[in-house]
């Protein structure tokens, strides 16, 4: 498949699609499913839902950087930096704009249950892996390609996109404007610039997002 220039008026109605799914799922909760399973269908729906959307405007996931990288040595500098750079925005975060939130009870998290059932830590831990994956061809490879399709005759479409996945991305984790939210959004902007910087490429940004996924799991 090629990589058609596309309208922005398709790229609205897709957008309107995708997002739609995206978030009318999150209304769905399948008990039986727990956490993970659920957080797994909802991404298999978007995901699914944004394969057709590719498919009806003649494009692929190859197109939006699901491509075998020429360089091993190069996706995993890139992995690198992205890791990195999504640690020092987080750790400034935590230095300088923490304060800005009231303290508040954590929610109880589907991880502590994990460490109380070790046999169900590698089972979690593919579900991660896997939703890792999924969560970068819908924000990064999708959603920010749809904006900037949107939003191409400003002339910062690219930066303008790359900021509104990332909101997309925190707000999506919460639901609230909170400590988490913004994180997620911290991560989001590193993962969306990176993606853009270097050349379009999802595998270090799925390679980082699977690494953090799993610290957060493990640690």
């Amino acid at each position: 498949m090629d990589n058609p220039q596309l309208k922005p008026y398709h790229a609205l109605l897709d957008l309107l699609i995708f997002l739609a799914v995206m978030f009318g799922t999150r209304e769905i909760y399948i008990e039986v499913f727990g956490f993970w399973g659920n957080a797994f269908f909802r991404s298999i729906l978007t995901v699914g839902t944004a394969t057709i959307l590719l498919k009806a405007r003649n494009q692929s996931w190859k197109a939006l950087g699901l491509t075998k990288s020429h360089s091993v040595i190069r996706v995993l500098i890139i992995t690198g930096l992205v890791l990195v750079g999504t640690v020092a925005s987080i750790m400034a975060f935590e230095l300088f704009g923490r304060d800005l939130f009231t303290e508040s009870v954590e929610e109880n998290s589907p991880i502590h249950t994990i460490k109380d059932s070790s046999s169900m830590l590698l089972m979690t831990l593919i579900f991660v892996w896997i939703e890792s994956f999924l969560e970068e061809l819908q924000d990064r490879g999708f959603s920010l390609n749809r904006f900037e399709a949107l939003l191409g005759k400003i002339p910062v479409s690219t930066v303008l996109a790359v900021l509104i996945q990332a909101l997309i991305f925190g707000f999506r984790h919460s639901y609230d404007f909170s400590p988490r939210s913004v994180t997620t959004g911290l991560i989001g902007l590193i993962f969306g610039a990176a993606y853009v910087l270097s050349g379009r490429n999802l595998w270090p940004l799925i390679s980082a997002h699977v690494v953090l996924n799993t610290i957060s799991i493990i640690d």
